[in-house]
């Protein structure tokens, strides 16, 4: 266990890690990645979160508020690997940050605390992550704490997660008397004396021998139920040895099978170094990855991780510092070279880029290339955004982007001052640049500009931007969520003829559409026409004209979702019948069908998790009921109540200070996203029109 000198500026991507820390907010990832620079050498001073002090939550909002709300690369290098670290955000709010980030990692630590376990966020982004197809190792952070328990905390990702727990470590001593672990892959002993920096190791303790070795028996039969090698071994000499152990746990790493659990206390810097070490053992380098697919002159194409394959990234993260504008790159395939040109798969746009940069947060190391499986940061590019794909000029290969979420709440904006509507303006573009998930808009009814993101405290945040980041002094109206329309009994066979004659040439389309609800779906168009009677083209024309029409539905002019139309005749005429005729019959056809429809109005909602003194419970109870919540369940330990509900989200404006009021301080909350739900129509008929 050691951190080795600075590597050369290339090295070979089998030496390369691309993890992220994955954790609910204040589960301890911050400090964690803090204390894998310390341990690695990279800073020789350790920050705190507390004290606004560490490397990866560098913006002033990140330290005023003591969360992460970007994302934030570092590097560093152990036992001659260089690891490439995305320190990502734990609220629900920024969880687009992890999704992009996700998307352009090999492999992640799931941090979580040993007295919670699995909360609701840890949830939500392990879900990402098995979305990704992201090999995962969990780190059970804060064994220091008193009620931590690392066998809680592994039932709670067996149950929660539905994953298969590897663990290889066992702690040595309990709450403030934890002092280190047994590796029960060595079978040794790893202790951090207090005040000491360094790990030291021994032989395992006397006392903790005999359950040392169940933990490392029960370790080596789940082993054998997993892997058919170990499985071989195991039957043969009824144990497994330690380079079988480690090789297979690799493999189940890498596929998905098992999950290597570690446990410590980053804040106490106790555990970094084995969980360097099962970094590097266990999660894959680019050089064990697929090749990356992509599409090129509408094939499907493959690149493998290799410096010597045609340039392939793929652009996940763009920010404006004071060096000028950084688009965040992965490198999938090939060799970027300062002063290179590299193309935009999408635009077949070209640019030049001026410099290539290793990141450490906010400190930047610049560098003459990169290579297949870098993830570095360049200048110079003026038109890349998140999710645009760079190739070589000669070889085009268009990746798939990262998925966007959609916006949920929304706030008006104005300037406080005439004279700086277009700073306002111009404020507002770049922050939707660097933030795909916030939406700008102009309202046609009011002619006010509309800011839309994931909740809450994503406008907050990116209001104060706007206010310390470019100067403009911004006036914000009450927060809106986004409603939908959706349909609940459709109609059949509803005929609409779209004729327009006007001197000239005329305009003629004919159809049939069918209407009806669709479940887990936004939209879906079908075409059941035969013989001919609407060609192909002017069927993609009409279901062109049914999504114009999704824009606005009947109820109050909300985006309509969850339904399926279905195009089951027409007609066409010789000279009038047009692409342009028949989607303006489609956008008509299916308001006139809406219209026609039972249609209903539904909100996004949160599951919201609430933790508060015993006593203090049924007011609680109380004000989720007045906010229109739904209570799942309720638990009672240790003379707190952890109450589970489901509350629309237009109620949780302002939740947290009213929970603070009522529990003197105490009380606390979490919430997800957890879809949408029908309005009660008491509620709806008071809504304005959208």
């Amino acid at each position: 266990m050691r951190a080795n000198g600075r590597l050369r500026t290339t090295v070979p991507s089998s030496t390369i890690r691309n993890l992220g820390i994955l954790a609910h907010v204040d589960a301890g990832k911050t400090t964690l990645t803090e204390r894998v620079l310390f341990a690695t050498g990279t800073i020789h001073k350790r920050g705190e979160v507390h004290t606004g002090t560490t490397v990866t939550d560098y913006d002033p909002q990140e330290r005023d508020r003591g969360i992460t709300i970007f994302a934030a690369a570092v590097s560093c290098t152990w036992d001659g690997h260089r690891v490439n670290l995305i320190d990502t955000p734990g609220h629900v709010d920024f969880s687009d940050e992890v999704e992009r980030s996700l998307r352009v990692l090999d492999g992640a630590v799931a941090v979580f605390d040993a007295v919670a376990g699995v909360e609701p966020q840890s949830e939500t982004v392990w879900r990402q992550a098995d979305r990704h197809g992201v090999p995962r190792i969990a780190f059970v952070n804060k064994l220091d704490r008193a009620g931590a328990d690392l066998d809680t905390a592994v039932r709670s990702l067996r149950d929660r997660l539905g994953a298969v727990p590897l663990v290889v470590q066992l702690p040595i001593g309990r709450e403030d008397s934890f002092t280190g672990v047994v590796d029960l892959v060595a079978m040794r002993a790893l202790h951090w004396p207090a005040g000491a920096d360094a790990v030291a190791s021994g032989p395992v303790p006397e006392a903790l021998r005999e359950e040392a070795g169940r933990r490392r028996r029960l370790l080596e039969e789940t082993v054998a139920e997993l892997h058919a090698g170990a499985l071989e071994e195991f039957c043969a000499d009824n144990a497994l040895g330690d380079a079988t152990l480690a090789r297979a746990l690799r493999e189940l790493t890498l596929s998905g099978d098992g999950v290597v659990v570690l446990c410590g206390s980053a804040y106490r810097n106790r555990g970094i170094e084995p969980l360097l070490d099962a970094v590097v053992a266990y999660l894959p380098a680019p050089s064990d990855m697929p090749p990356v697919r992509g599409t090129a002159d509408g094939a499907e194409q493959e690149r493998a991780p290799d410096p010597s394959e045609p340039f392939t990234a793929l652009a996940f993260k763009v920010t404006a510092t004071a060096t000028g504008r950084l688009t965040y790159l992965r490198v999938y395939a090939g060799t970027l070279r300062k002063g290179a040109t590299v193309l935009d798969a999408a635009t077949g746009r070209t640019e030049r880029v001026g410099r290539i940069l290793r990141v450490q947060a906010d400190r930047h190391e610049e560098r003459e290339e990169a290579v297949a499986g870098d993830i570095v940061a360049v200048v110079g590019l003026k038109a890349a955004r998140a999710g645009t794909t760079l190739c070589a000029p000669g070889a085009p290969l268009l990746l798939e982007p990262p998925s966007v979420a959609e916006p949920v709440v929304s706030v008006a904006v104005e300037a406080r001052g005439n004279a700086d509507t277009g700073r306002l303006a111009s404020a507002l573009a770049r922050l939707a640049e660097e933030d795909p998930s916030l939406v700008v808009r102009s309202d046609p009814e009011t002619g006010q500009t509309v800011l839309s993101g994931l909740g809450e405290l994503h406008l907050e945040v990116a209001v104060e931007k706007i206010r310390r980041g470019h100067g403009v002094e911004v006036v914000v109206g009450r927060p809106q969520v986004s409603y939908r329309e959706t349909v609940v009994r459709g109609v059949t066979g509803l005929v609409h003829r779209h004729v327009k004659q006007d001197g000239g040439a005329g305009q003629f389309a004919h159809v049939v559409l069918d209407v009806e609800p669709l479940e887990g779906t936004a939209f879906e168009f079908r075409s059941t026409v035969v013989g001919g009677r609407v060609p192909q083209e002017y069927a993609r024309a009409v279901e062109a004209g049914c999504r114009d029409a999704l824009a606005e539905g009947p109820l109050g002019g909300f985006p309509v979702t969850g339904l399926r139309v279905t195009l089951t005749d027409g007609s066409t005429h010789s000279k009038d019948s047009s692409e342009m005729a028949f989607r303006a019959a489609g956008r008509f056809g299916l308001r006139e069908a809406l219209r026609l429809s039972t249609v209903e109005l539904l909100e996004p909602v949160a599951e919201v998790t609430v933790s508060v003194p015993e006593e203090a419970v049924g007011g609680v109870l109380g004000d989720l009921a007045a906010r229109r919540g739904r209570v799942r369940g309720s638990t009672a330990e240790a003379g707190t109540a952890v109450v589970t509900a489901v509350v629309p989200l237009a109620e949780l404006f302002g939740y947290a200070s009213g929970l603070r009021g009522r529990t003197r301080g105490r009380g606390v909350f979490t919430s997800r996203p957890a879809g949408l739900a029908p309005v009660p129509a008491s509620v709806a008929a008071a809504l304005p029109a959208g």
